[in-house]
């Protein structure tokens, strides 16, 4: 798809930053001023944004130098206690405003298995009549307290994501490098580790990182850990050059 090469370099490699949280959780005062902080992160490099339906057409001028996903589900909110999520909008849509690409939920051995699985597989066939790649955030046990993320239950969730026609993998990093390999290697398409709650310890998920990458992972799809930061910019600058320049977390993460 000519869509996956405004997220992914040449280097088959993409750092993307996620800022689709504020559909359901608080991220203030954080994105207060959420323009600002677009600037700041498309400065340094993000490859590509996955966002809300709101933040995209609304802050269209500041992300136009990069690539943009489209989070697709959702429709519960952290005041209900319900972890179902639902189709709000479609690959369609996601085409109207300019994507580059739209993402779901799979949620394998959840409550909501059935529904989040069916809902991920009929996304697939609909993106791929527009030429849309799909990402699909595939976790074991949907967000349960304790999630069950062993290698094992990982790699069943990446491949059944595939599986199901999502072109891109969005997933926990777990074991070691030579663990994760087996993720990476039996998943036939690009995956990409998310970066979970809020850090304190920025060194520690470089290293995360470093280790994904080296393992064979396509990227990164991170969040929290860059928007709430005080400096975006340079959290993304520095996710750029371990993803794309082989640095070590101990090179980039120096000033943080």
């Amino acid at each position: 798809m000519r869509r996956m090469n405004k997220i992914f370099r040449g280097d088959g490699r993409t750092v993307i930053v996620a800022m689709d949280h504020g559909t359901g959780l608080s991220v203030l005062p954080n994105l207060n001023k959420t323009g600002d902080v677009l600037q700041k992160i498309v400065a340094g490099g993000a490859d590509a944004i996955l966002t809300s339906y709101g933040i995209a057409t609304r802050y269209e001028e500041e992300i136009s130098g990069t690539g943009l996903i489209l989070r697709l589900d959702g429709g519960n909110s952290a005041l209900s206690k319900n972890p179902a999520g639902n189709q709000v909008f479609s690959p369609e849509d996601a085409v109207r405003i300019g994507s580059d690409g739209c993402a779901c939920m799979g949620f394998p051995g959840a409550e909501n298995e059935v529904a989040t699985l069916t809902q991920l597989s009929r996304y697939a066939v609909e993106a791929r009549k527009w030429g849309m790649p799909l990402m699909a955030e595939m976790l074991p046990g949907g967000f349960a307290p304790e999630p069950p993320n062993s290698v094992e239950n990982i790699r069943l969730a990446a491949r059944i994501g595939a599986e199901c026609g999502a072109d891109i993998i969005k997933t926990v990093y777990t074991g070691t490098p030579k663990e994760f390999k087996s993720v990476v290697d039996g998943c036939f398409r690009p995956v990409v580790i998310l970066g979970g709650e809020k850090s304190s310890n920025l060194a520690g998920l470089f290293l995360i990182i470093e280790q994904a990458m080296e393992a064979g992972a396509s990227g990164v799809a991170i969040g929290r850990n860059v928007w709430k930061h005080p400096d975006p910019g340079a959290v993304t600058q520095a996710l750029v050059e371990l993803v794309h320049e082989g640095k070590s977390a101990g090179e980039v993460g120096s000033n943080l």
